[in-house]
């Protein structure tokens, strides 16, 4: 088991909710991302998602827009945000990361040359939003031997067959998209989310995460009642763009913020 599949193993275990938390690497600067990544674990966070900024990111809200395009003013690469990611290690050997980005970026790099220095930096999975299972096999093999989590994505819209045939090649967790929409969005349905997550729990033993659209303490509590935990995102990317003319502010932000939705995830509604 990797760091990830550890950490939510235990978490199950503790019958504790996951908190993700998400922010774009290089945004505002590179010299920020380890700090704040530290932020968010003193806050409470379980996992970490870092994402890679890329010039096209078809599934992302305009904050999450604008974090890639800072990142990428920043001069922020893939092999920068690997780079982060072993400077992270040098202090926390244990909190799982998760790269998210496109499947370009690894491309460009190869997928077995991208495994061997994602697993050598400290990468404990991977989502890659535009990669249908379909087309995943080398990736998916090179992460495999390189003991990295290929995390895949479920939607509203996706069919009984159709998630059956992602689950096959999911690992880490399964993360479900809350609803029709770009990350941000403001239009959550707990409700109709509920009866989804309900569902997909039925047809895969993995953690299922929740995100989109999960922004504080009361959708994260909302949305975790049917869930293994959440995704916060563009809320805390919004936290730095907030503060991108006083960086030094940012990682006490960040943990305040994330602080409070931790809170309300351990309060007994949420569970």
């Amino acid at each position: 088991m990797n760091r990830l599949e550890t950490r939510l193993a235990a978490t199950r275990s503790a019958q504790r909710k996951a908190l993700v938390t998400f922010i774009t690497a290089g945004d505002p600067h590179p010299a920020v991302t380890v700090g704040a990544l530290h932020a968010l674990v003193s806050g409470g966070a379980d996992v970490l998602e870092l994402g890679i900024p890329f010039s096209d990111p078809e599934a992302e809200g305009p904050v999450i827009q604008l974090a890639s395009e800072r990142g990428l003013a920043s001069g922020t690469t893939l092999r920068t945000c690997l780079n982060l990611v072993r400077d992270f290690r040098q202090t926390d050997s244990t909190t799982p990361i998760v790269l998210m980005g496109y499947l370009n970026s690894v491309l460009a790099m190869g997928p077995s040359r991208f495994a061997a220095e994602a697993a050598a930096a400290g990468v404990d999975g991977l989502i890659m939003v535009n990669l249908p299972p379909e087309e995943a096999g080398e990736l998916k093999k090179a992460l495999d031997d390189a003991s990295i989590s290929l995390i895949l994505l479920i939607s509203p819209t996706t069919t009984e067959a159709r998630a059956r045939r992602i689950l096959q090649d999911a690992g880490g967790f399964v993360y479900y998209v809350s609803m029709k929409g770009i990350t941000g969005s403001g239009n959550l349905d707990p409700e109709a989310a509920g009866t989804r997550l309900r569902w997909l729990r039925t047809l895969t033993d993995l953690p299922v995460m929740c995100g989109f659209g999960i922004k504080d303490g009361p959708s994260a509590q909302a949305m975790a009642v049917h869930a293994d935990g959440v995704v916060v995102g563009s809320a805390l990317v919004a936290t730095v763009a907030e503060l991108g003319a006083s960086p030094d502010e940012i990682p006490g932000r960040l943990a305040a913020q994330v602080g409070l939705i931790r809170r309300a995830l351990d309060e007994p509604a949420a569970g």
